[in-house]
This record gives C-alpha cells, structure tokens and sequence, in this order.
C-alpha cells in the first residue's frame, strides 16, 4: 500500500467504527472549553470532567474566574494535577481575554498560544472543536498510531501533525483526529495493546512494530 492508500484505509476504517464521535471534554462554550483543555494535560479526560463542574459552578466566564483568587482556583484543580501551574495561567489568561478580547476568546491559532498555559496542542482543539476552524491537534495517541501505521517517522509531534495534515483531507481533520483517539484508547493502546484486535496496524502497520509485538507475545 502507498501511505495515500493507507490514509485512505485509516478514514474509511475509522468512519465505520465512528461515524459520529462526541468532544471528550464537557464544555458549554469556547471558554469552558479552553479551560477543559488546559486541565487536561498530563492528565485525563475523565478527571478532568469531574472537576470542570465545580470550577465552573464558581466561574464558568473570564469575569467570573478573576473574582477567585489563583488559591481558589488551585485548591478547586488540584485532583487533575500540575495544580500551581495551571490555577496561575487560568487567572492570568481570563483577564487577559477580559482586557483584549471583550471576554471572548480568539478564534484564531496565533492569539490563542500567546495566552498563559496554551500550548499549540491546546490551540489547535479549541480553533478546531469550539469555531470548527481545520486543525489537526496531535496527542500522544495519535503520534503512537501515526508511527505504528507508518505514517510518520515519529520523530515528534511537530513532525506527524505535518504528515497528518499532508495525508488527510483538510475536510476530515476535526473529526479524524477525534477519530484517532478513540480508536487508540480501544484498540491501541500504549500499555495492554492487542495487535489481533488492532485491524488498522494489523493491515498497515510498520513491519518492525508488528515484528516487536510478535516477538515479546512469543516470549511470554
């Protein structure tokens, strides 16, 4: 197979498995979104989505979110982790967007990774989920799977969100990454991972990945 042919396979695959796919992160807008976001690094979705409801019972808008103090909001985060950090950058990019945006958050990449906290993965979600703007945002599953696919060389995430975005229609990449996660967390994942379950890497995965696979199954 080209890698064409094998993006091809990875679409058609993934759109009869998920045809439709919800956001991971509770969210009511793009703010409680961009906030679900920065939480939920180096952390997960889950927990996350058990401590968003009550961050925003408190401040669920910039205006609101100033009127707690950086404890407040840390003592409220502290399950998800990387608590002093995360509080700290959720006061200072409220009012941030209180003082330059009306308290609305920007639609675009460049403004958004100039606010406290945001990375360019974190960017990339909200430009993609909460305005539908193309973007390709790159987690660890979905550098695991690009690599296993042989899609990507997996140097970095710099690197296979480019290789993403060239094999991809720019029409599907909203919903594919989603796609991607999803199947990565149940039928690929980086610790437990079965290959006989795993039809994608099973059909086009990298020989040397599937020849590790086999060879630590035979040595059990």
């Amino acid at each position: 197979m080209t890698k064409a042919e094998k993006a091809e396979f990875v679409v058609n695959t993934l759109e009869e498995l998920y045809p439709t796919v919800p956001i991971p992160l509770d969210h009511t807008d793009p703010y409680t979104l961009l906030i679900a976001v920065l939480l939920s690094a180096q952390s997960t979705d889950a927990r996350v989505n058990t401590i968003t409801p009550i961050l925003f019972k408190r401040a669920s808008t910039p205006y609101h979110m100033v009127n707690l103090t950086v404890d407040e909001i840390r003592e409220i985060i502290k399950p998800v982790g990387l608590s002093p950090s995360k509080s700290k950058a959720i006061h200072e990019l409220s009012q941030i967007l209180i003082d330059k945006y009306e308290g609305e958050v920007p639609q675009s990449l460049e403004a958004l990774e100039e606010l406290p906290g945001v990375g360019h993965k974190t960017a990339s979600v909200v430009v993609a989920q909460a305005f539908g703007i193309p973007a390709f945002p790159v987690d660890t599953h979905i550098h695991r799977l690009m690599y296993r696919w042989n899609l990507t060389t997996g140097k970095n995430v710099v690197q296979t969100e480019k290789d993403a975005k060239r094999l991809f229609p720019k029409e599907k990449w909203n919903k594919l990454h989603l796609q991607i996660i999803f199947y990565g967390r149940e039928y690929s994942p980086a610790r437990g991972w079965d290959l006989d379950k795993d039809i994608i890497t099973r059909t086009i995965g990298r020989k040397t990945v599937i020849d590790e696979y086999i060879k630590k199954k035979r040595s059990r």
